[in-house]
């Protein structure tokens, strides 16, 4: 398989309405053979919401991949020198962290290892998650679809007539999304419809 004895680094973002969906995404890429290291911003760590406690879904991914959540800039920084990443999945990502990691602010464990990996010219995956796709943000995710090494999980509007500006990633292609992006290529059509 593509993935087997890949390392792979998963990425959480604050978008929690979407972990259901991403969570088993997790367990495809371990099913594949990939070994996965799980990253987390300071808002999943911290927040609860009526999606659950951010503790719970630490827990969970830990238990899943039988390694720690990498919860600090600090941790994060080796995953370029020390420990390479094959490729860094960011999923959810939300607008806010979009707009950091365009204009490379790099103020969580998630956008480190992500400039991490980028710096070993390695690929990431984005799987975004914003009610501003097609708002203030659209410039942003237009600056990470044309810089080199990123790579984008099929998206489209989640909701085009209650949240027209929104756009959401179809997780369920994350795992081919992979695939395609460790092989240099962006899994197409990048833009899907919803249904």
């Amino acid at each position: 398989m593509k993935l087997e004895g890949k390392h792979i680094g998963f990425g959480l973002t604050g978008s929690h309405c979407t972990y259901d969906a991403v969570v088993p995404q997790i367990q495809r890429l371990l099913d594949a053979g990939a070994k996965v290291t799980p990253f987390a911003t300071y808002t999943v760590q911290n927040t609860t919401t009526r999606f659950g406690e951010g503790e719970d879904w630490i827990r969970k991914i830990e238990e899943m991949t039988g390694n720690e959540v990498v919860n600090s800039i600090v941790k994060a920084e080796p995953f370029g020198p020390k420990t390479p990443l094959d490729c860094m999945v960011i999923a959810p990502l939300t607008g806010n962290s979009i707009s950091k990691l365009a204009n490379a602010m790099t103020d969580s464990p998630v956008l480190m290892a992500a400039k991490a990996t980028m710096r070993n010219l390695n690929s990431v995956v984005l799987g975004i998650s914003t009610n501003d796709g097609l708002g203030l943000n659209g410039v942003n995710i237009m600056r990470l679809m044309s810089t080199k090494n990123i790579f984008f999980i099929p998206y489209g509007q989640d909701s085009p007539n209650k949240k027209p500006n929104s756009l959401v990633a179809h997780m369920d292609l994350l795992l081919e999304t992979v695939e395609a992006a460790l092989d240099g290529q962006q899994l197409q059509p990048v833009l899907r419809i919803y249904e």
